[in-house]
């Protein structure tokens, strides 16, 4: 990345912080929606895998989740629900959901893999250092520039993920 690259990513971030730009904050429903759980049916239908009662208990807890859990959360969570499933069935079913891109696997700072339900729309992440609180967030101008530099690159972007590590500004509370 060039100089004037990153200047001009400081400069969004700037605008960001003014509330200039249209940096929106994404959150989840806290619940599992009906669409999104026929929508996980049929893809596991479509990859050859069966929807089975656990894999539908833990789709069902990540999708509520309004956090990016690891496994053993994730288990704690399941366990409340469905106290027969064990950590190896969450482990296992969170490996294969995430090798069939049915979930997406995120390693932040804290080097835990920790999970977020497939099918949303396209996002980024700010992480906070100090907590490791994960917010979710699209800018359309972030979006744009990362075309642009990969263009002039001579590029044509497929997928990409953008974690911008972070912490509050002096004198200010959490993000």
């Amino acid at each position: 990345m060039t100089l004037a690259h990153a200047a001009a990513i400081l400069k969004l971030k700037r605008k960001s912080a003014q509330g200039v730009d249209r940096l929106t904050q994404h959150k989840k429903s806290g619940h599992m929606t009906k669409d999104l759980e026929e929508k996980l049916a049929e893809l596991c239908k479509e990859k050859g895998m069966r929807l089975t009662g656990p894999r539908r208990t833990i789709l069902r807890v990540l999708s509520a989740s309004p956090d990016h859990p690891d496994a053993e959360e994730l288990h704690r969570r399941v366990m409340a629900v469905e106290p027969g499933i064990n950590i190896a069935t969450v482990y296992r079913t969170m490996n294969t959901l995430a090798e069939h891109g049915l979930i997406e696997r995120h390693s932040f700072a804290d080097g835990r893999a920790r999970y977020e339900a497939g099918g949303s729309e396209h996002h980024d992440h700010f992480v906070n250092v100090e907590t490791d609180e994960v917010v979710e967030f699209r800018c359309d101008e972030i979006e744009i520039l990362q075309q642009k530099i990969a263009r002039e690159h001579g590029f044509e972007i497929v997928g990409h993920r953008l974690e911008i590590y972070v912490r509050p500004l002096s004198g200010k509370a959490g993000i």
